[in-house]
Parts: C-alpha cells; structure tokens; sequence
C-alpha cells in the first residue's frame, strides 16, 4: 500500500474502523459519516424494533438512507437487514470521502471492507486462530469494491454455520456483507466439501455477487472474481 496515504482507527460503540484517504480531510469525514449514520440507525432502529431483530428481509424505508440501504442489501440475500450495517456504514463513508474529491476512500469496518480507490490496496483474512488466519490477504485493484466475511466460530456478528471464513466480494460492501451472512449460514455439516459447494451455490444465486471464497475444516473453496490472493507478513 502506498506510504503516502493517511490511516487512522475510530471506534464508535461496535464500529470498530480502520480509515485510509489520501487526503486528511477524508479521514474526518469518514469519521463523521459513521458518527452520523449510525445515529440516523438508531433513531429509525427505536421507533421500528423489528428492523433491528428481524432475520428475514423487510420492506426498505424511503429513509434514512442507511437503513434504505441495509433492507435493500438484505432483501437480494434473503436475510435481516442487520446482516448489512457494518458494510452500509462502511459504503456511505467511502462515498462520503470521494464527494470531498479524494482519490482514496477505504473504509474497514469490523471486518467489512468498502473501497475505491486509485492505488492497490493490500488487506488481510483473519479468522480467529485458524492456521491460515492472518497468513494471507487479498490486493485490491479493481474498484469499487466490497469485501465482507461472516464467521460461525470467530465474529460477534450471527451465524448458522459453522465456517471458519465466508469471504465476498461485490462491487459495495453492503451487499456483500448480507451475501456472506448467506452463504455462512449454510457452510456446516460433516461433509466439508458439500458444505462448501452449498456455501458456493448459495453465493451465486445472489445477485451482484462477484466471488467467493470459504474456509470450512481447514479446506478453502473459491469461485468466480477473486483479487489476487497474496502472503502476508507476519
């Protein structure tokens, strides 16, 4: 990654973000992005609980625009629109710091990863104490772009499976966050490579979804556009 670029971690309640920009300006306005954002979600989250506890797809609002996003997300992936917030979040900031006139805008956010940029951009895959956890990333150089991975035994966030990573990619990290919580959901079972295919096939039903890529047992499967995966430094 460029050496030049500013990075900066905020954390806000359960944001817990990493923020690059090639410009300072665009570090604060991410952080005030988030800020706002995420209080426009709690208001709208008091007055419509269900939106907050609900696994099923509901009816997108006409606003806020973060929850608009997050129900429209979830509704391609068959799943609640919680399963979107940390990549919605992530996708408003980064669209935030590029209408300041950055070059750079990439927005980690729990994991999820939204980004555009005009420079690659090198992230990890950490998966608890798996033995692959933090050994390898990806090298961003398509953009825009989301990366997002749900986990059924190393992340706070729901599961019904049990993979150890389900990685996608899409072109915003708010449907890719739902996409993942989806195919997460049905990686389980004894049979490690049916499992797999099922997380595979699930994942390509999903509209938008570019790739793919899961870690069950210790096997890894992929499919469809994966950046380049690269070695990781301790």
């Amino acid at each position: 990654m460029n050496n030049d670029l500013f990075k900066e971690k905020f954390t806000l309640k359960e944001s817990q973000c990493t923020i690059i920009s090639d410009q300072k300006k665009g570090i604060q306005t991410a952080i005030e992005s988030i800020k706002r954002n995420r209080q426009e979600l709690e208001i709208y989250n008091r007055a419509n609980p269900k939106f907050l506890l609900t696994l099923k797809p509901v009816t997108p609002p006409e606003k806020p625009i973060v929850a608009k996003l997050m129900a429209q997300a979830a509704e391609e992936a068959g799943v609640g629109p919680m399963a979107a917030v940390a990549g919605v979040i992530a996708d408003l900031a980064v669209n935030d710091i590029i209408n300041k006139g950055c070059q750079v805008a990439v927005v980690e956010n729990g994991g999820e990863i939204s980004a555009t940029s005009n420079t690659p951009i090198d992230v990890a895959v950490a998966v608890g104490e798996e033995p692959l956890s933090k050994k390898f990333g990806f090298r961003l150089t398509d953009f825009p772009i989301g990366v997002a991975t749900s986990s059924g035994r190393f992340s706070h966030a729901f599961s019904f499976g049990d993979a150890e990573a389900a990685t996608v990619f899409c072109k915003n990290a708010g449907l890719a966050d739902a996409a993942a919580t989806c195919v997460g959901n049905v990686v389980k079972g004894e049979n490690v490579q049916a499992a797999i295919k099922a997380g595979i096939s699930r994942g390509l039903s999903i509209q938008g979804v570019e790739g793919i890529l899961i870690i069950y047992k210790g096997q890894v499967g992929t499919t469809g556009k994966i950046p380049q995966i690269i070695k990781v430094e301790p």
